[in-house]
């Protein structure tokens, strides 16, 4: 029986779709008198045989499906043939997507389908025969590398347990086989981060009520259930141990969604999750997936009046709004809404105020209400006024350097929702109700800010985007960019990332994370987890370069890498990516300047570029002409540019370069130390 088998019973599905209203506001469907539901505008499309033709759409259609809607949504979809979608829209990003585990998982697709389809990424599946786990990560060869999947879900369940306990059994059989089987699926995960690029999700096993009801001894029972969460910690600690590795903790899910498993599925059909937990499983997936394609969320923009507080600050006046539990019941709910923003922006994620209201009074709120929990200082923007929020929202993401794309809105008025959704489309909109104590779920319930993991970089993040609007007060007081520029004491340090480096690992995870969340200053948008960085720094002929700045106003931290690759006299400049903080500094011509002219003293004699066209990056599509390349090739979607390195110049005068490319080891086609090269512009 293979995970591609059909199986009896309800699909998974249910209760899987988007909260209504997260995202941009549903297509009316495939034309004029079109059906109103998501499901009904796909089948109709599909009907028409333009689903493939107009995929994009997708995203907008399901962006308020419910939980049938997108069950529906997911089964139509999985029927498509990726291979059209990408045929007729080589921009929609797709990952690679490998189904395997123990038990019968074919339901899983139609919900993975939608989920990844609802965040604009097309599912490219590969399932693998029923429980043929271990067989497929544990051998190389397989047809589940040979795939080479971006994604591998290994989904685990209490069969894998309980199918090799003996009859009858006792908690200490289940530790046995449980220490047998963690033990084995250890190094399968050590197997798979030496032999694939991609990331390997694996699961917590949860346990259902049939198994410990089978013990009539309650100390057994609580034995059993000690055994089984001890192997669950287990578990999870793989994620710490094995970077390619991440695990889904099942445990919030069923406390959300119910049971674990549906017994005649179980029994029957070797299902042994439920549906409905296999829907959630996917959504969690689908976040994933989100972050993988550089699509993870970065601003939270946030309504006051009946949103952080309740009431209007204009009528209710500062004594009048409800901010804590002193306030009303209601209040505490405001201010648990308030705790969960704090803790957002307290991982990176930048707060903004966005409301109709005069400035002043919602400063002195912020400032010096004793209620509130969110200060002035939390926010990197308090757009107040009483200009349209679709305007103030599109003004922030300007002085932010971002894209709306990248703005999740939070507003209890339907009209403001709707009027953002119908201007701003690429923002996600989450509406909330005049129900404060559901605010906080409606938010957090799609995981718009989920990252692979929390840096440092990220942790500031906040402090670094405030400094970066006093930087654009302080250029307003100059007459010309160039004495700007000279004011501004921008520094730049050049690096090899490299293991003997005390910052290595969190350098090639914020590298990493870079590749994942930067779209318009990144030259292929190459997505790369933290064992490929870790893979290229390690290589006899690449070479990963980090790129920190700074200058008078304060630390920007690691804002960008260059990717290098040596044959023979060429260098290639695989990538190169540079946060949208630090646009327009000279930052990016100083780093191709100490690129070229490392190239030149170890013996190169050219260096190649590549620029692959997205959605996001077109503003440096000429990067390479306008720093003295030469068109080579271009298809329309992918140019290459080469430059000999016969004259170079230097790098921007108002830049502070330093420069690392030290090596330890010789002999690896980059084998040369510029500490006493007198090229070498050091501070």
């Amino acid at each position: 029986m293979g995970t591609t088998a059909s199986t009896a019973g309800p699909q998974p599905g249910a209760g899987a779709g988007a909260e209504p209203g997260a995202g941009p506001g549903a297509a009316a469907g495939a034309g004029a008198g079109a059906p109103a539901s998501p499901a009904a505008a796909l089948r109709a499309l599909h009907t028409a045989g333009r689903l493939a033709e107009e995929y994009p759409r997708v995203k907008e259609l399901l962006a308020t499906a419910t939980g049938p809607e997108l069950a529906a949504a997911g089964q139509l979809l999985a029927r498509l043939d990726p291979h059209q979608v990408t045929a007729a829209h080589s921009q929609v990003p797709a990952l690679t997507v490998a189904v395997t585990g123990h038990g019968t998982l074919s339901g899983l697709l139609p919900a993975l389908t939608g989920e990844l389809a609802r965040h604009g990424v097309l599912l490219r599946p590969h399932t693998t025969d029923f429980d043929s786990y271990v067989f497929e990560l544990g051998d190389p060869a397989s047809e589940l590398y040979a795939c080479a999947p971006d994604l591998v879900c290994c989904v685990l369940d209490p069969g894998v347990v309980f199918d090799e306990v003996p009859a009858p059994w006792r908690p200490e059989d289940v530790e046995r086989v449980l220490r047998r089987k963690l033990d084995l699926i250890e190094g399968l995960a050590q197997r798979f981060g030496e032999s694939c690029g991609g990331t390997l999700v694996l699961n917590t096993l949860p346990l259902p009520r049939r198994y410990a009801a089978q013990l009539v001894s309650l100390r057994a029972r609580a034995r059993l259930g000690v055994v089984w969460r001890e192997a669950g910690a287990r578990l999870l600690r793989l994620a710490e141990t094995y970077p390619s590795v991440l695990v889904v903790d099942l445990d919030p899910l069923l406390a959300e969604e119910g049971a674990a498993a549906d017994t005649r599925l179980s029994v029957y059909a070797k299902a042994h999750l439920s549906p409905a937990l296999l829907a959630r499983y996917a959504r969690e997936i689908g976040h994933l997936a989100r972050h993988l394609t550089g699509r993870t969320k970065k601003v939270l923009a946030l309504d006051l009046d009946n949103t952080v507080w309740g009431g209007v600050l204009g009528e209710d006046g500062p004594d009048g709004i409800e901010v804590e539990a002193a306030d009303s019941y209601r209040g505490a709910a405001f201010h648990a809404f308030q705790q969960v923003a704090h803790q957002l922006g307290s991982q990176g994620v930048l707060l903004v105020a966005a409301s109709k209201n005069d400035p002043e009074p919602v400063r002195e709120v912020l400032r010096g209400h004793p209620g509130m929990l969110l200060r002035e200082e939390d926010f990197v923007r308090v757009a107040a006024s009483w200009r349209p929020k679709p305007e103030a929202l599109q003004e922030t993401a300007t002085a932010l350097g971002l894209g709306v794309d990248s703005f999740v809105f939070v507003d209890d008025s339907p009209y403001e929702c709707g009027l953002v959704r119908h201007a701003l489309p690429e923002v996600t909109v989450v509406p909330v109700d005049d129900e404060p104590a559901l605010h906080l779920e409606k938010l957090l319930r799609d995981g718009w800010f989920d990252v692979r993991e929390v840096t440092d970089d990220d942790r500031g993040r906040a402090v670094r985007y405030r400094e970066e609007l006093v930087r654009k007060d302080f250029l307003d007081t100059f007459d010309s960019l160039g004495d700007y520029l000279r004011e501004l004491r921008v520094s730049v340090r050049v690096a090899r990332a490299r293991p003997e480096n005390p910052e290595y690992t969190a350098d090639t995870a914020r590298i990493s994370q870079l590749t994942l969340r930067t779209n318009q200053f990144h030259l292929t948008t190459r997505r790369l987890q933290p064992a490929e960085v870790r893979e290229l720094c390690a290589g006899e002929d690449t070479r990963v370069l980090s790129v920190r700045s700074g200058d008078r106003f304060g630390d920007n931290g690691l804002v960008g890498a260059v990717f290098l690759r040596r044959a023979g006299h060429t260098v290639h400049i695989d990538n190169f990516l540079l946060s949208c903080r630090v646009f327009a500094r000279g930052i990016e011509q100083a780093c191709l300047a100490s690129v070229l002219r490392q190239a030149r003293r170890e013996g190169a004699q050219e260096v190649v570029g590549v620029y692959r066209k997205s959605a996001k990056n077109a503003k440096v599509a000429d990067f390479y002409v306008r720093n003295g390349f030469t068109p080579v090739e271009d298809d329309g979607t992918s140019a290459t540019f080469r430059r000999a390195l016969d004259t170079l110049e230097d790098p921007p005068p108002h830049i502070r370069l330093t420069e690392r490319y030290e090596d330890r080891e010789p002999d690896d086609g980059f084998g040369h130390d510029p500490e006493s090269d007198p090229e070498r512009n050091a501070p």
